[in-house]
């Protein structure tokens, strides 16, 4: 592969007429160049997708399927330093947060390994002399598009189940970390059993080629990871042509915090919950909702900690914190907060880093308001920044109140000794994910989705590899 990041696709490395650059968040320092993709290169491997479909035996072989993903697995583990330290160069994140995004990979590449295997239907002989079976199909080819924010995990998290279930893959990765995304084609393209065409990958830094992986005919299945106002198109677009879409969206996570919580196993979870990739994360604990009767202490102490966050360069071991993915992002943030002044009163202001070694990059410093009125930007809106509120609520009916006036549903906590109240308030609670007395343990076992606003359909799981299949019923009569 030359110099320039390119687009690998039927099996091949493919350059752009257009190259794009990559910079470190962190210093603005160019990282690399790529082969920026567009409309030609979704037509193109959309097209290699479908031969490869209909012109390889990839969507009958069980055994071939559970040895790529398995493979795919061991190489990734085995590139595991080099693409997290990629991915803190491109996108900011903490080299710990890197290495976890990758821990998330592997392991969700074993578990569709597994799936390949045992995928089943059913079979009865429902009346007599007749034999019915429902056996699971791949739908055909499944386009994928994915934010900067956790490029990799989210990537594999539709990947996998889409190839464990026979399925040929395009996907449009994000051009903020093209070099990264380069690395992880890489990978892919070194197993070798895997047919040329099955998975085919472009980076892209407009939006020529994202809408071809929705409106081309030759795509059964779109899974789009993103923002909820570009979700609503992508479905609108999609529904039009009656076709399945997988849709994970934006978030607001309430974390819910009783009077009798345990508060030095919540409060260092409420602070990584605020700060985790910068708060540049769809599950990112950017609600605190805390019971009256300890708001005073949780404030105080929420406060302290908070400004105590050591921010800086992602590759910086001492870093709790990196920067947002670009000044725009840093200018945007900033902007918002000045304005929520007018209605929220701050705990910690936070904000743009102007001093020092900081004020090269893209960083902001956590914030935490205090607001009381609901119907206010700051709750409303997701912000994508380490910017929480602070709310205070009076009983379980006024948390989970509080906790379900968003449009968003996908994630909560509940923070409380009482497992009665634990299970009451966790079932009342509007949100495809909800952790007592924790935060952000997944399980590829598990479905993962929003509610409301925050998505349609589920990944991971048996009822994620249902998002990339067909049912089919076959009846024999007995002669």
């Amino acid at each position: 592969m030359s110099d320039i990041a390119q687009n690998w696709i039927a099996g091949e490395w493919l350059p752009a007429k257009t190259v794009g650059t990559s910079r470190n968040p962190a210093t603005g320092e160019v990282v690399g160049e790529f082969a920026d993709g567009g409309a030609a290169e979704a037509d193109a491997a959309v097209a290699a997708a479908r031969r490869a479909f209909r012109g390889t035996g990839w969507s009958r072989d069980r055994a071939l399927r559970h040895r790529v993903l398995a493979e795919l697995a061991d190489r990734f583990d085995a590139r595991a330093e080099a693409l997290a330290a990629s991915l803190t160069r491109e996108n900011g994140k903490t080299l710990f947060e890197a290495r976890l995004e990758l821990g998330l990979v592997s392991a969700t590449l074993r578990y569709a390994a597994g799936q390949a295997l045992t995928s089943a239907g059913v079979a009865a002989e429902a009346l007599p002399g007749t034999f019915f079976s429902t056996l699971a199909e791949p739908v055909g080819v499944v386009s994928v598009i994915v934010p900067w924010n956790a490029p990799i995990a989210l990537f594999i998290r539709s990947l996998a189940p889409a190839l464990a279930a026979g399925n040929a893959v395009v996907a449009k990765l994000p051009a903020q970390t093209a070099i990264t995304n380069a690395l992880v084609s890489e990978v892919i393209a070194s197993v070798e059993a895997l047919p040329a065409g099955i998975v085919n990958i472009f980076t892209e830094s407009g939006n020529a080629g994202a809408p071809r992986l929705v409106d081309s005919p030759g795509v059964d299945v779109v899974s789009y990871t993103g923002s909820v106002e570009v979700g609503r198109r992508v479905g609108a677009a999609a529904g039009a042509a009656l076709k399945r879409v997988n849709l994970e969206l934006g978030g607001k996570s309430p974390m819910i915090v009783f009077d009798d919580a345990d508060l030095e196993r919540a409060l260092p979870l409420l602070v990584q919950g605020l700060i985790v990739t910068a708060g540049q994360f769809c599950m990112a604990g950017t609600r605190i909702l805390v019971q009256r009767g300890i708001a005073d202490v949780v404030r105080d102490r929420l406060a302290a900690m908070l400004s105590q966050v050591a921010v800086g360069p992602g590759d910086d071991p001492d870093s709790q914190m990196g920067p947002l993915i670009d000044n725009a992002s840093v200018d945007r943030v900033e902007a918002f907060v000045e304005a929520a002044l007018a209605y929220a009163k701050p705990i910690v202001r936070g904000g743009r880093a102007v001093d020092g070694p900081l004020a090269a990059g893209a960083f902001f410093r956590p914030c935490l308001l205090e607001v009381e009125d609901l119907d206010v930007p700051l709750v409303q809106e997701e912000i994508f920044a380490p910017v929480g509120t602070f709310e205070v609520f009076e009983d379980e009916a006024d948390a989970v109140r509080r906790a379900n006036a968003t449009q968003f549903g996908l994630a909560a906590a509940v923070f409380t000794r009482d497992g009665a109240r634990a299970r009451r308030v966790s079932r009342e609670v509007e949100a495809g994910t909800v952790w007592t007395n924790g935060y952000f343990a997944l399980d590829d076992g598990f479905a993962e989705g929003g509610y409301k606003s925050s998505g349609v359909g589920r990944l991971r799981g048996p009822l994620g590899l249902a998002e990339f299949q067909e049912a089919k019923t076959y009846v024999e009569v007995a002669e």
